[in-house]
């Protein structure tokens, strides 16, 4: 018996290859099959069955792709509905790869055709659970994603709570929780950067597996806290139940070098955008006019899908170097199909040839801090409310504008000041100061850094949200 989890860090997703004397399945498999295809013939495996443990809103799954390239079966749990062949497994289902079992246990909550995957051993032993968006580590699924007009958040939150205490609570406490998210994904509010723990352990640290907890303080604590979810999570479930443009057909049409002129007329184009995927300090100190930086080494394709709103808009690419495949790849994997192809040579084909070139004014922290901190100035600080409630800098003219609600903050501000926009670490100040230069804004001003260095400078002080109760 063989397991793997494969990690995939931006999207913080694990998918898992699984394999028994020959046989191998995949669980919760990403955009592109090659990955599991290639390791199952390195390892002289043939796949015979793709599970998802639910419909996934955060990213689009290659599973269709992935079953018509291997003649795997596909399998979803009770309730699900799509648009291709399945087969659709029934509570305690078990399915026999090699010398092993794989038995669907149906733990509906997060969605209605929410699923885990037991494995039992060739010996009937049982040394791992594969819970989806079920059981997290630290966490559990948030229960608001697959709200209808009859069923509502806490009717999911009741059913979750029921799934956890009737099928996964009872089992042995040595066995191993693999979840299909970790740390920075929005299918949670509270999960560990840990990919695996006991069931055990997860019972004594894991708030919402508490043995004294009521369903009616179940429910109060997982729907408390949650931010509305990213705008493309519905999109996404959409093309997930549906057959979509496979992954060859999508790296065929958009990895293509584009020619400057090329580049330029397809740019001309009203409802095409220029995505400038290179690092921030190098995007600030040029880029071109109009081009929104989304840096392929920060959290890119998630920040990509919640602030592009049709995933059918045209996209043109400016690349580092060598980098065009990795990041056509990771539009993919959150919808956005439709890469007209990338800048050959990068942004220095643009700046070779005199072309307009825009850039955003950046200044370190000590430079705002020595200059402008004591200063009548608008700061921006652009995180989330809940990295600002618990600490922010004091100043007068402070506000709290998260970048995943720019579409609507930006409205506030006035287009002709001067706004000093920092986030935690400066992906995300970056990325705001993009749009809003885009958007027609004089001077937004970039604090390298964020507050992470900021918050260690004289003369800043800093405070914090203080709740009615705690006073």
């Amino acid at each position: 018996m063989y397991v793997e989890q494969l990690f995939t860090q931006c999207l913080a997703e694990m998918a898992y290859y699984i394999e028994s004397n020959g046989e191998a399945v995949i669980i919760d498999p990403l955009r592109e099959p090659t990955t599991y295809l290639e390791l199952a013939k390195s390892r002289n495996a043939k796949i015979k069955y793709v599970f998802l443990t639910h419909f996934h809103a955060d990213f689009v799954s290659g599973h269709v792709d992935l079953a018509k390239q291997s003649g795997a079966t596909i399998v979803f749990g009770p309730n699900a509905k799509t648009e291709f062949s399945f087969h659709s497994g029934k509570d305690n289902e078990e399915f026999k790869i090699g010398n092993i079992t794989l038995k669907l246990l149906h733990t509906p909550g997060h969605t209605m055709e929410s699923s885990s995957y037991l494995l039992i051993d060739e010996n009937g032993d049982t040394p791992c659970i594969f819970t989806g968006d079920c059981l997290f580590i630290g966490d559990v699924g948030r229960p608001d994603l697959a709200v209808k007009s009859d069923l509502t958040e806490t009717d999911l939150a009741e059913h979750l709570f029921d799934s956890l205490r009737n099928k996964i609570m009872p089992l042995s406490d040595d066995i191993t929780v693999y979840p299909a998210h970790g740390a920075g994904s929005s299918c949670g509010k509270n999960m560990s950067s840990e990919t695996f723990d006991t069931l055990g352990n997860q019972k004594e640290t894991n708030y919402a597996l508490r043995a004294d907890m009521t369903k009616e303080e179940f429910v109060k604590e997982v729907t408390t806290g949650l931010l509305p979810p990213p705008q493309y999570f519905p999109k996404n479930v959409g093309m997930n139940k549906g057959v979509n443009k496979t992954y060859d057909a999508i790296i065929d049409d958009a990895n293509k070098p584009l020619a400057l002129s090329d580049f330029e007329s397809l740019a001309a184009k009203s409802n095409t955008l220029i995505l400038d995927v290179r690092y921030e300090d190098d995007f600030v100190k040029g880029f071109i006019k109009n081009a929104i930086f989304f840096g392929i080494d920060g959290t890119f394709a998630s920040w990509v899908g919640t602030l592009i709103e049709d995933l059918n808009t045209p996209i043109l690419l400016v690349c580092p170097e060598g980098r065009e495949h990795e990041t056509i790849t990771r539009l993919s994997r959150v919808g956005f199909d439709n890469v007209q192809g990338y800048l050959k040579g990068g942004f220095k084909t643009w700046k070779d040839a005199d072309k307009e070139i825009d850039t955003i004014e950046s200044i370190s922290p000590q430079d705002f801090a020595q200059n402008y901190y004591s200063k009548d100035i608008k700061v921006l600080d652009v995180r989330k409310v809940s990295e600002y409630d618990s600490e922010h800098i004091e100043h007068n003219h402070v506000s709290n504008l998260p970048l995943a609600d720019i579409a609507k903050n930006h409205t506030e501000l006035n287009k002709t000041e001067d706004y000093y926009i920092h986030c935690r670490g400066g992906y995300r100040s970056v990325i705001f100061s993009s749009i809003l230069k885009r958007k027609g804004f004089a001077n937004p001003v970039n604090i390298e850094g964020g507050f992470e260095v900021l918050k260690e400078i004289d003369p800043i002080k800093l405070t914090a949200f203080i709740c009615p109760s705690e006073l």
